[in-house]
């Protein structure tokens, strides 16, 4: 039997799940066993997935979970060095050369367990097949417009938290860009994808004029001065060999308009980053890095920015995934075969 055991996030400011109640149910119809981890702090209340005939298990205990079951949650795991011995399902962030995610593997290959990245579930055109991306876009263009009605009153972007939805995140931008009597324009990489859209969307809904560039824009590979033109950049690239540089170090120094970056795709460890004016991630007490103070240059880099809309981004991933777990008794083909080859070449080649 099929054991899928959904853990409880350890990270602060982690609200996000990965299925929701429906989705338990439309495992249980199966026969798949789900186990879901006690958690206070999830969007979901725990009660919805024990109606829908989960197992409930105490917040953290899935490292004494059988040997068998599939651990699912979506950020990285306490990092205390132990040996990780079964498979699991989440976000690694170990396939570029992130430091961090090194040590995960490592952790993994000490274990012999198995990571499918859910960055790396891809149907057979490469594709991938669930992401927060768009809520990612969504919520990453509202902190950076925050931190840019902030920066032209003077002052930094201030501590965000939890909106209560949608529509209070675009209030709350609104207002802040009133305030400042005037809009940015805004440049958008990526304008195509779920990011780009998502950051596109929050622009138009908070009256920000949007330049959205993609793969035609970027073909050339630089160097690209538009991105200085413009008051606000959103990088909603994903980095990868190849991917151009969009912000080089010396962007600090060089006459621009530019003020605000959204590196909403914020991958600033990684060999591939095309923000280069930067190094380290933000969080929601401190959301922007104060790279140059003249001109003033801001990046906000949150790396759980969905989790500021918890249940929206919660619900529309879930329903992208459902389809593939319901699939998890054939790990061995499809996006789950594709993503363990991934894991398993890399283990056996880079690290």
């Amino acid at each position: 039997m099929t054991h899928l055991w959904v853990r409880a996030e350890p990270r602060a400011n982690e609200q996000r799940v990965g299925i929701t109640p429906e989705g338990v149910a439309a495992l249980r119809a199966l026969g798949m066993r789900v186990t879901v981890e006690d958690s206070g702090a999830r969007a979901i209340a725990t009660a919805g997935y024990r109606a829908a005939g989960a197992e409930i298990a105490p917040e953290g205990s899935w490292p004494a979970a059988p040997a068998e079951a599939l651990i699912f949650g979506l950020k990285e795991l306490p990092e205390d060095g132990t040996p990780l011995r079964h498979r699991h399902i989440m976000f690694g962030h170990g396939f570029k050369g992130q430091p961090a995610g090194q040590v995960l593997l490592r952790r993994f290959h000490a274990g012999g367990g198995t990571l499918y990245d859910l960055e790396y579930l891809t149907d057979a055109q490469g594709r991938r097949v669930a992401a927060f991306g768009y809520w990612a876009g969504y919520a990453g263009a509202a902190v950076t417009l925050l931190a840019w009605a902030a920066q032209a009153r003077g002052g930094i972007c201030p501590p965000v938290s939890v909106w209560a939805d949608a529509g209070a995140m675009e209030a709350a931008v609104r207002d802040e860009l009133d305030a400042t009597g005037s809009r940015p324009r805004a440049l958008v990489i990526g304008a195509l994808g779920r990011v780009g859209t998502g950051a596109t969307d929050l622009c138009a809904k908070s009256g920000v004029e949007v330049t959205q560039w993609d793969m035609a824009e970027t073909a050339h590979g630089g160097p690209f001065p538009e991105v200085l033109a413009h008051e606000v950049f959103f990088n909603c690239i994903l980095a990868r060999p190849g991917t151009p540089v969009f912000v080089p170090a010396e962007a600090r120094q060089a006459e621009r308009r530019l003020r605000v970056i959204g590196d909403i795709a914020c991958d600033p460890d990684s060999d591939f980053s095309p923000v280069k004016v930067y190094d380290r991630v933000t969080d929601w007490q401190a959301p922007v890095i104060r790279t140059h103070e003249t001109p003033v240059l801001d990046v906000m880099a949150i790396d759980n920015l969905p989790s500021l809309l918890p249940r929206e981004s919660s619900e529309d991933f879930a329903a992208q995934l459902l389809p593939h777990l319901l699939a998890l008794d054939q790990l061995d083909a499809g996006v789950w075969g594709r993503a363990a080859t991934v894991f398993r070449d890399y283990l056996a080649n880079r690290l």
